[in-house]
């Protein structure tokens, strides 16, 4: 990538194949991983070429367990840089900050009165920590809310989610049928209910330990981690104790399910023949997997430290997103209060 500065300017028309919405969100809560990649971004970056789609930087989501101001305003830059260097084009999407749309805190707190507690406990967030002995805060509680107000306040239709999560936008089909049911004429519904946008490849991650990949459980690979920090952590992915010698399945290992991630299907059955054959060790198909990662991401490694160079650049686009999305968030929250009976006297944000 040359160091000429970043092209700021927001979509112009470009030819769209769907007309659906596609609005999802990633936490700066951390370093992204190879699971927010095969489970989340990649598909981000497939969708927003032919899609009109909002992806926003979740950082009131993120206030659940995140209280270091320094690290979420470096998360946060993060997060755009991962995108950015990744492939997302802004002048064909809108990537931008939740907090850069603060109507939807105001919807949120409206839909907040059409939830009932009983079906805020099922929330999965909220189980799991409950599950685990753990103390839960409100905004965990409500984090379902927050998260329908986040989608439906720009019309979204298609919500990108893995195969695990698909009860997460529950929530918001709900509180959409409702509010329009409660609120609005049957021939005038202010929302549309939203449909998860499952791929039939989205992955769940293995991490180090064999369990699902998370920043929780500190067993993640970061996508844009290389050198030692990398081959540290290749390394240390858990296997069996099979000898070197003996034959190997390879559908039962973790660093195999890596690797088919990574791998064209060529390369795939190579190694898996290997994995039969015998003579093939755990030490070998990580190096096998090293290398594939390293290759995937070497470009995107070269352009994200060209963006860093310039992070004034990469909060214009933000902003410039932010602000468009502002505007789509306005035209819904008109509505809203409308057929809510909110009186407001004071003139929307330009």
């Amino acid at each position: 990538m040359s160091s000429e500065r970043i092209d700021t300017s927001m979509p112009s028309p470009v030819l769209r194949k769907s007309s659906d919405v596609i609005v999802s969100g990633i936490q700066p809560s951390g370093a992204l991983h190879l699971g927010n990649y095969f489970g989340a971004l990649r598909q981000h970056i497939q969708l927003h070429e032919t899609h009109e789609a909002y992806y926003f930087i979740v950082n009131y989501h993120t206030l659940t367990t995140l209280r270091d101001r320094d690290k979420l305003r470096r998360y946060t830059l993060d997060v755009a840089l991962d995108y950015l260097a990744l492939g997302f084009n802004p002048q064909a999407a809108y990537l931008f900050m939740q907090s850069d749309v603060p109507e939807v805190t105001e919807l949120a707190w409206i839909f907040s009165n059409l939830a009932t507690v009983s079906q805020l406990e099922k929330g999965v967030a909220y189980k799991d920590k409950i599950a685990q002995g753990l103390p839960a805060n409100a905004g965990l509680f409500t984090y379902p809310v927050l998260q329908a107000a986040d989608i439906l306040i720009y019309g979204g239709t298609l919500v990108p989610v893995g195969a695990d999560q698909k009860q997460h936008i529950e929530m918001t089909r709900v509180l959409a049928e409702r509010f329009n049911r409660t609120y609005c004429p049957e021939d005038d519904p202010v929302f549309p209910v939203p449909e998860p946008y499952i791929l039939s490849d989205v992955a769940v991650v293995p991490g180090l330990d064999g369990r699902k990949m998370s920043k929780s459980y500190e067993n993640a690979i970061g996508i844009f981690e290389e050198g030692k920090v990398l081959k540290k952590k290749v390394m240390s992915i858990v296997t069996d104790s099979t000898p070197l010698e003996a034959p190997k399945d390879p559908e039962h290992d973790n660093v195999f399910t890596l690797i088919r991630l990574f791998a064209d299907s060529e390369t795939r059955e190579r190694i898996a023949e290997a994995y039969r054959a015998g003579g093939f060790g755990y030490g070998h198909a990580k190096k096998e997997l090293l290398t594939l990662i390293d290759e995937h991401f070497a470009e995107a490694r070269i352009r994200r430290k060209e963006l860093a160079r310039h992070p004034d650049d990469v909060f214009d686009i933000l902003r410039e997103g932010g602000r468009k999305a502002r505007e789509r968030a306005g035209e819904y929250m008109e509505r809203v209060r409308e057929h809510v009976g909110l009186i407001t006297t004071y003139e929307a944000a330009p």
